[in-house]
């Protein structure tokens, strides 16, 4: 367990009843309410009681009275010895604020269920780091008889890691590294923790809405979820509830012009007001393109390849390296490649990774009518920086009328990016991935999916690699913090939005007509001749005629 400081001087007198007013208590309970009184609880909170399961999850709409549900088992295990299931509660909201007011309805219910007139005590909790140093954060505590207590932390996962018993995540959506608080309280299983996620919806890529697509994919997932959107609650008694706490006289009309007004506060935004009452995730906050705008423009026709090495790849052999990869580009890649129209143009864009995310190679070809259509999608991940060059060449190699290559030379990415340019010239742009450049290209990109003047693969993590691009500081974007996992169960950062965005930017480069028959290249040349310094090119027609392509003036 991780140590903690001495408590400093509390908050709180021992007698609950002079709570200070700073402390809020949610809807201003009653001093007399008992929520185990008939009628007092409404039927999903009796049901997310009722679930004892070590993991359950709550999907729910706003103030649909789960956390009231919660503080009420929580303090029944704290209150309670260890042979009847005592145990430490820790509830980790997404502010300060929210834990404040839970530790109001625990005190509460400690005095009217438990018989307990408890203190609740402000004090410094060290969140250790893992890099040994720590930090002192204020947090609140109320200790029971039994020797438990049930404690209010902020959301660092840090604080997470070192706790045993119950723990519950408030408004897991909304805590700034929810990825990281959700993947640290798996730790807390090996000695039989408990733990409950609530929170409303906060975007479709949100790691909370992740963990409940995965939970509802699998028939022996572990997790119990528990939806409760807003409409659910009402017909619960939601407003027999919020009448007998103001005092007022319910009715059907009344009910149904309360509901009314509280959806109706949302104005036009429906999206917001699906989110938040509703249980419907939007679009990330922010969102460049909605999924109905990227899904009118896809096209199931389209292949895409991922290609996921072992770690051994690496300690292999270079020359079985090469034949590995020769092997699966001419039985994988090359039948698509051999589909190409050899009569339009085709460009591509490279969203370069090492490990990690993936690398994503997008072809496109540029039609008649000005419709940049994606014909190829390749992703690469756990590739070593030799066998994506090489994979990198095959393909450029193949390309019917190549026109332009723009690839992401950011970091490790300017390796890729530099020997394309060396052997593809001026056909190549080197581009450092910068808010200048996203500034200027990424609009216009967002622009092409309302015009359809783009088609993209219809398949889930490319549409959601795009529902990635958002508006940063006006910038469209992926924003750097963002993590989803794709299909695969690996942790995604759009990478085909933004190689889909490259593409699009290197078919707006200028191309033109080199007068020359290219010479045919001999298999010796290729993959099996490792030594040939070709790195793996494939044998090319000598009667195809590839077009150079020349960036205009001023270009990057």
């Amino acid at each position: 367990m991780t140590e903690e400081a001495a408590p400093i001087e509390p908050v709180l007198s021992r007698e609950e009843e002079q709570l200070p007013g700073e402390l809020p208590r949610g809807a201003e309970i009653p001093d007399d309410l008992d929520p185990l009184a008939d009628g007092i609880l409404m039927q999903h909170q009796i049901d997310w009681l009722e679930d004892k399961s070590d993991l359950k999850i709550c999907e729910k709409g706003r103030r649909t009275g789960i956390t009231f549900a919660e503080a009420l088992d929580d303090t029944l295990i704290a209150a309670a010895a260890r042979s009847a299931g005592g145990d430490n509660v820790f509830y980790i909201g997404d502010t300060k604020d929210k834990g404040r007011e839970f530790i109001g309805y625990v005190a509460h219910f400690a005095k009217v269920v438990a018989g307990e007139l408890v203190v609740i005590n402000e004090f410094l909790f060290e969140d250790k780091r893992e890099d040994g140093s720590s930090k002192y954060i204020s947090a609140y505590r109320v200790t029971f008889a039994s020797g438990y207590r049930v404690e209010a932390l902020s959301s660092r996962p840090e604080n997470i890691r070192g706790l045993q018993g119950v723990v519950v995540i408030d408004e897991a959506a909304y805590h700034q590294n929810v990825r990281s608080v959700i993947d640290a309280v798996n730790a807390l299983l090996i000695w039989g923790g408990k733990i409950r996620v609530i929170s409303t919806h906060n975007g479709m890529l949100n790691p909370f809405n992740e963990l409940i697509r995965e939970a509802r994919a699998k028939d022996d997932s572990p997790w119990h979820v528990h939806f409760i959107p807003f409409g659910d609650a009402v017909k619960n008694g939601l407003y027999k509830r919020v009448c007998l706490m103001r005092g007022k006289a319910w009715s059907p009309e009344a009910e149904a012009a309360w509901e009314a007004l509280i959806r109706g506060a949302y104005g036009s935004r429906t999206a917001a007001m699906k989110q938040e009452l509703d249980g419907v995730p939007a679009d990330a906050e922010g969102a460049a393109l909605a999924r109905v705008v990227i899904e009118q423009v896809t096209d199931r026709s389209v292949p895409v390849v991922r290609l996921h090495l072992p770690d051994s790849f690496k300690g292999a052999e270079p020359d079985a390296r090469k034949r590995q990869i020769a092997d699966w580009c001419r039985t994988v890649l090359r039948p698509i490649l051999d589909t190409l129209d050899p009569k339009r143009r085709h460009d591509f864009g490279m969203d370069f990774a090492r490990s990690g995310d993936a690398s994503a190679k997008i072809i496109t070809e540029l039609g008649q009518d000005l419709v940049r259509r994606q014909k190829l999608v390749i992703e690469l991940r756990n590739v070593p920086y030799e066998t994506q060059r090489d994979i990198v060449f095959y393909v450029g190699d193949a390309l019917p009328r190549l026109g332009h290559g723009a690839f992401d030379a950011t970091g490790n990415g300017a390796y890729l990016a530099e020997v394309s340019a060396q052997r593809w010239g001026e056909r190549v742009s080197e581009i450092k991935l910068s808010q200048e450049w996203y500034r200027e290209n990424g609009t216009p990109y967002v622009g092409a999916f309302g015009d359809r003047s783009v088609v993209i693969a219809a398949d889930e993590d490319v549409v959601r690699d795009h529902q990635a691009l958002s508006y940063v500081n006006g910038v469209v974007m992926v924003p750097k913090d963002m993590r989803y996992k794709g299909e695969d169960g690996l942790e995604r950062h759009g990478d085909t939005g933004i190689a889909g965005m490259l593409a699009w930017f290197a078919s707006r480069q200028d191309a033109v007509t080199y007068a020359y028959q290219p010479v045919g290249r001999s298999e010796a040349n290729s993959f099996n001749d490792p030594d040939s310094g070709d790195y793996g090119a494939p044998m090319r027609d000598p009667f195809r005629s590839p077009l150079g392509a020349r960036i205009r003036s001023g270009g990057i």
